[in-house]
């Protein structure tokens, strides 16, 4: 169909020979209409000035560098994502952290380490969805008022993100996720009508949207996503306070603990944060707006699967310990700023990766081994590192000695691991 309008406008011009004003607004109201179709198509039926969304959306594409000023509402709004049209929850994956956003680096030390990010990559689903879900349940229901908290300058805002993802995820994911409209029917269990919503296919649950807040938002949105959200509000002294969040698995500390406090206090315990990114990192959430989020990812090691409470956390290993059974915890980690409430949404989607897997990824042993040897004692404390490094670290060299002998890695490549995203590229490229 595009072809066709676009012979046919040719043709209006070439008969006239001329760029006369009335036929170039023809061209771009067909091209105009024909966008909107095709967006429609892929999309369904869109919005309406009523729906519960309100936030107009734009394709990936079309994004400009263009900023806001502080404070300013961005009236375009966030981006519409791809949508996966042949996505299969069954083996569904994340991309690979170990790669992406140089989650590894070296030599290492404290940095933002930050990324643009598309859209597309602001929730990943994996084929582990609904045993993350099942666990997440059980975590809030065994310590709701550690992980499950909102102020009530938050709760709007809350309401905003289960909305945001409401809208998102449909179209993001149209086989795992349907958008509700409102009926005149009673909600289940209530009197009162649906007011619209989302389905999610994998569990069978259906949330109405539009008449929660606080927590009770919250509580949806850990029945949609793999991710936790930590929320934070510029105040009027013009620093950043954590006002609430859905911190489920967050295997080295409580929300509870957090709650109310400032940018700086949350980071004191990260070693050189205060004295040289602190700054840096709060004028950054600050000057956020809506069209540009961000992703990172950060790394520790854990000794089990209970991303809630690992217990490494409170305990030395337990005996007998294997270094092959120890997990490395990778978090992505997304940054997005609310168009509505101006609240900065920090989410966070743990992944983790047992230490025997990595005996085939070339150098990535060697640069974890690097890492725990060359790094600074602050860092290694802050990590927990007394705790496993003596008898992780003898296994990671191992397998870097192994790889050599396997001929996946060459003795003079083993000189600067931090290579280790360009030699997997390379051995892709050789392999077609």
């Amino acid at each position: 169909m595009s072809k066709s309008i676009t012979m046919i406008l040719s043709a209006i011009l070439t008969y006239l020979n001329s760029h006369d004003a009335l036929v170039i607004l023809l061209a771009l109201l067909a091209c105009g209409i024909l966008k909107w179709r095709n967006q429609a198509a892929v999309l369904g039926s869109g919005r309406d000035r009523d729906s519960w969304t309100r936030v107009p959306l734009r394709q990936p594409q079309e994004l400009t560098k263009e900023r806001v000023q502080p404070g300013k509402q961005l009236e375009e709004g966030l981006p519409d994502p791809d949508p996966l049209l042949d996505f299969d929850l069954s083996t569904a994956r994340t991309r690979d952290y170990v790669y992406v956003n140089r989650t590894l680096r070296y030599p290492y030390f404290q940095t933002m380490s930050h990324r643009p990010m598309h859209i597309n990559d602001w929730i990943e689903i994996d084929k582990d969805f609904v045993a993350y879900l099942d666990q997440k349940k059980r975590v809030i229901e065994e310590h709701a008022p550690d992980v499950l908290l909102s102020l009530p300058e938050n709760d709007d805002a809350c309401t905003e993100l289960l909305q945001m993802l409401a809208d998102y995820l449909p179209r993001r994911y149209p086989t795992l996720f349907a958008r509700l409209p409102p009926t005149a029917s009673p909600t289940s269990g209530t009197d009162k009508p649906f007011g619209g919503g989302i389905l999610n296919k994998a569990t069978g649950e259906q949330f109405d949207v539009t008449s929660v807040c606080g927590t009770d938002a919250l509580r949806i949105v850990s029945r949609l996503v793999q991710d936790d959200f930590l929320m934070g509000r510029e105040r009027d002294d013009g620093k950043i306070y954590l006002v609430g969040g859905l911190v489920a698995f967050p295997g080295f500390y409580l929300l509870s603990e957090k709650l109310g406090q400032p940018l700086s206090e949350l980071h004191a315990p990260v070693p050189h944060f205060a004295a040289k990114i602190g700054m840096s990192v709060e004028r950054t959430l600050v000057r956020l707006d809506p069209a540009h989020p961000f992703e990172r990812s950060s790394w520790g090691i854990a000794d089990d699967q209970d991303m809630f409470w690992h217990n490494i956390t409170s305990n030395p290993l337990r005996p007998g310990q294997r270094a092959e059974d120890l997990w490395l915890r990778i978090c992505h980690q997304t940054f997005r700023k609310l168009p509505r409430s101006r609240v900065i949404v920090f989410g966070v989607h743990p992944v983790l990766r047992q230490m025997k897997e990595f005996a085939d990824l070339p150098l990535v042993p060697e640069l974890l081994a690097k890492i725990h040897v060359d790094s600074s004692q602050e860092m290694l404390d802050y990590k927990q590192g007394p705790k496993y490094i003596d008898v992780l670290v003898p296994y990671l060299q191992q397998l870097a000695a192994q790889q050599v002998e396997r001929g996946l890695v060459r003795p003079d490549e083993r000189e600067d691991p931090a290579n280790f995203r360009r030699l997997a590229q390379d051995r892709c490229d050789a392999t077609g």
